[in-house]
């Protein structure tokens, strides 16, 4: 019988997520350059998220312990409504989509959340919070296609959405050779108005 050996570890993060129609709508508005620009590594638009708090490696074992507090932070906040809007780049390799919205509510959550895992006794790396969503990254060596594809962006903007659940994800990374995947481990409804 062949026993699969479970990981130690897995990566975790704390994530909003746009809804379908928000990524769809930012998906269309990309389809020209998903052509012009195939050498992108393009994420996958079911992946795309806003990062709360970026946790790192965890031991498995810790993973539980988060769940019980971010169910009652979800349950105690209201969502707040944001857009997807413009693009830039990030060391000219990672393309983004910014976020706009209720950017105040955002920051106020995404320290609270910082503020409960760090409360669970899980060391991370609190570095400051820059809404966006990572869309894509160029390859080693090329430094124009991040920042055309950005600059045919900027003048978009989204529809406004709330962010309705608060995800706990968890990442291959390491795992396997191919393309980064994410999962649920658990999300949560924030507080319905």
């Amino acid at each position: 019988m062949n026993e699969q050996i479970q990981p130690a570890t897995v990566r975790v993060f704390i994530a909003l997520a746009p809804p379908d129609s928000a990524k769809e709508e930012l998906a269309r508005e990309l389809r020209p350059a998903y052509d012009a620009y195939p050498l992108m590594r393009w994420n996958r638009i079911e992946d795309w998220h806003i990062t709360l708090a970026f946790l790192g490696e965890l031991p498995v074992e810790t993973v539980p312990l988060l769940r019980p507090p971010l169910a009652a932070l979800a349950a105690d906040r209201r969502p707040p409504c944001l857009a997807l809007r413009g693009s830039g780049c990030f060391d000219d390799r990672v393309l983004w989509s910014g976020i706009d919205g209720d950017l105040d509510e955002l920051h106020m959550l995404a320290a609270d959340v910082r503020t409960v895992v760090k409360g669970c006794g899980v060391a991370f790396e609190d570095r400051p919070m820059r809404p966006h969503l990572t869309l894509a990254r160029a390859r080693r060596g090329d430094r124009t296609s991040a920042g055309e594809i950005a600059g045919g962006l900027t003048g978009f903007t989204g529809h406004r959405w709330p962010a309705e659940r608060l995800h706990l994800v968890g990442s291959n990374v390491g795992r396997s050779a191919g393309p980064i995947h994410y999962r649920d481990i658990e999300a949560w409804a924030l507080q319905q108005p």
